[in-house]
């Protein structure tokens, strides 16, 4: 066995332990939903019985999780840099494990539109939580208040809009792709669709 297998293996002993605590299931618990003996579970989560792959299979199946969680390798790049947008106020981050899946966090000082022909609807599901201040959501014909600390979570498909209500407002959300698409075309579309400025003057 190489070192790197050997790392895996104790990896994977420690994470089958530490699935079984975090249920807070005893080694007879978790022995009996997987059907092995309780013997046999100590001996693997000690590191006293080879690991088997249909055993691993059981087990991870018992944990609700999967084989590839089970033996999933620690990531190097742990720690990432958003990508930021000063356009729009925004910084973004990838979710690595989840490549549909985009954090953004945004600094809203607008309040929201006051015509129903800006709010806009797409494919997609958003969830998102107010850091600071307070934000208004429309969201077809309803007008919903976010405090601080409140978190809001909904289909795009609603027409919807975002803005800021008695001050700057700090948030974050979480968009699927199907979102975070719509959201990139409705933003490329609004600035197609400012007028131009004459020569020497700059709009608001």
């Amino acid at each position: 066995m190489t070192q790197e297998d050997g790392e895996l293996d104790s990896l994977v002993r420690k994470r089958i332990r530490a699935l079984r605590v975090a249920q807070g299931w005893s080694l007879e618990e978790l022995a009996g939903r997987a059907k092995v003996s309780q013997s046999t579970l100590s001996r693997i989560e000690n590191g006293r019985r080879r690991l088997a792959l249909d055993q691993l299979v059981t087990l991870a199946r018992a944990l609700d999780t999967s084989l590839d969680q089970l033996v999933e390798t620690a990531s190097d790049d742990v720690v990432s840099n958003p990508t930021t947008d000063g356009a729009h106020g925004q910084m973004r981050w990838p979710i690595k494990a989840e490549p549909g899946l985009t954090v953004i966090r945004q600094r809203l000082t607008e309040p929201p539109p006051d015509t129903p022909s800006r709010l806009r609807a797409h494919p997609g599901r958003e969830w998102l939580v107010v850091l600071s201040g307070t934000a208004i959501l429309l969201l077809g014909n309803r007008r919903l208040r976010i405090e601080t600390n409140q978190a809001a979570e909904f289909p795009t498909m609603l027409p919807h809009a975002i803005g800021a209500e008695g001050g700057p407002c700090e948030m974050l959300g979480i968009f699927d792709r199907d979102a975070r698409r719509g959201h990139q075309r409705g933003e490329g579309a609004e600035q197609a669709n400012r007028p131009t400025p004459p020569p020497g003057r700059s709009l608001p």
